[in-house]
C-alpha cells in the first residue's frame, strides 16, 4: 500500500534533514509524527520515526548530562541554498571558495591546509550561494561534524584532483567514510525506504585540474572501482568561462526559481529575488517571506509568461522563474 505522503509532511522530512541540533531534530520528528498519514501503508515508517524520536531523546539527554566533548560548527542556512564540498587532500576545495565566493581560505598546495569549515557566498546572476569548505576527509580520518554537514545540505561537492593518478582512490576512500556512516552521495536527495535512518544526498562530482589530459580516464577509473555515478563538473579555475560553467552547475543543482516581488501599490523589486523549489507555490512564497503573510495571505497577482499580466492566483497557484509576485492579506 503506498504512503502517499502530504506536501506538508514532505517539509517537515526536509526541515528534519537540514536541523542543526538534537533540540531541532527532536521537534521535526514530533510534527513528522503529527501530520504522517495513518493508514496501513506508513505504519513502517511510524515505527520508524517513533524508534529515530526515542533515540534522539535518549541524545539530548546525554548531551546534557556528559561533558561537551570536540568541536562543532553550525552556519545557518543563506542564499538559494547551502552547498558543503568535500573531498581528499589537494582536492582543491579551498580553491574553488576563494575563486567563486566572497571568501578568503587558505590555499596552498601542501594537504591538509584547511583545519576547520569556512562558509562563503557565490554571486550568481541576481542571487547568492552558500558555500561551505571543510577539511578533508581520508581513509583513515573524517571530522564527525562533516556528516551532519553534509546530510543537511542542499547539495555537496565531491571534489576531486583531475591531475592525480591517487586521487580516484583518495576520493573513493571519502565515499567509504560517509557510507559507512549511513550517508550516501547521489543524484538526489531522499532518505532509503528501507531505512530511515541512511540518507542519499544530492551531489556534483566536481573534477579540478581539468586541463590535465588525463581526467576523463581517472574519473572513469574512479566510476569502475565504484565510485557513485555523479553528474561530472571539469574545471580549470584558472579560466573564468570555466569557472562560471561550475558556477551554473551549482545553481542548477538546487533545482530552485528566482521570484521577484512588489507590494501593493508600489514599483517591483527586482534586485532581490526570493528562490523557492521549482513548481512550488504562492504559498510557499508566502512561507518564504514570512510565517504571520503566509497565515493571512488572502490572494496574489501575477506576472509572467505563464499567466496573464497582474492575473489573481490562489495559494496552490504554481509559480516559474522570474515571475512577479503581489500577495495580498
Amino acid at each position: 500500500m503506498p504512503a502517499n505522503l502530504t506536501p506538508q509532511y514532505q517539509k517537515a522530512e526536509q526541515q528534519y534533514r537540514r536541523a542543526q541540533t538534537t533540540e531541532e531534530r527532536i521537534k521535526c520528528l514530533e510534527q513528522m509524527l503529527q501530520l504522517i498519514p495513518k493508514h496501513k501503508g506508513t505504519e513502517k515508517l511510524q515505527a520508524e520515526l517513533k524508534s529515530r524520536l526515542k533515540e534522539a531523546r535518549a541524545e539530548l539527554q546525554q548531551e546534557r548530562s556528559a561533558p561537551k566533548r570536540g568541536r562543532s560548527y553550525r552556519f545557518p542556512r543563506q542564499g538559494a541554498g547551502q552547498v558543503v564540498l568535500i573531498g581528499a587532500p589537494n582536492a582543491g576545495k579551498s580553491r574553488i571558495l576563494r575563486d567563486l565566493s566572497n571568501a578568503e581560505p587558505k590555499v596552498a598546495d601542501f594537504p591538509f591546509s584547511t583545519h576547520e569549515p569556512m562558509p562563503g557566498m557565490m554571486p550568481y546572476k541576481d542571487v547568492a550561494v552558500q558555500l561551505i569548505d571543510t577539511p578533508p576527509i581520508t581513509e583513515t580520518h573524517i571530522e564527525p561534524y562533516i556528516i551532519g554537514m553534509v546530510r543537511a545540505a542542499d547539495t555537496v561537492l565531491l571534489c576531486m584532483n583531475g591531475a592525480s593518478d591517487d586521487a580516484p582512490d583518495e576520493t573513493l576512500a571519502v565515499v567509504e567514510q560517509l557510507h559507512k556512516r549511513k550517508t550516501i552521495l547521489a543524484a538526489d536527495t531522499a532518505f532509503d525506504e528501507d531505512d530511515f535512518s541512511t540518507l542519499r544526498v544530492r551531489a556534483l562530482l566536481v573534477v579540478t585540474r581539468a586541463s590535465d589530459p588525463g581526467w576523463q580516464d581517472r574519473v572513469e577509473y574512479f566510476f569502475e572501482a565504484g565510485g557513485p555515478r555523479l553528474n561530472v563538473v571539469p574545471v580549470e579555475l584558472d579560466d573564468e568561462p570555466s569557472r562560471e560553467k561550475l558556477r551554473q552547475a551549482i545553481y542548477d543543482s538546487l533545482d530552485v526559481i528566482r521570484v521577484y516581488t512588489k507590494k501593493p501599490g508600489k514599483p517591483p523589486d527586482y534586485d532581490a529575488p526570493f528562490t523557492i523549489p521549482r513548481d512550488g507555490t504562492v504559498q510557499d512564497l508566502a512561507e518564504e517571506i514570512h510565517r504571520d503573510i503566509a497565515e493571512r495571505l488572502k490572494y496574489a497577482r501575477v506576472w509572467g509568461r505563464h499567466v496573464h499580466d497582474g492575473q489573481s492566483v490562489g495559494r496552490e497557484h504554481v509559480l516559474h522563474d522570474g515571475d512577479l509576485v503581489e500577495l495580498h492579506v
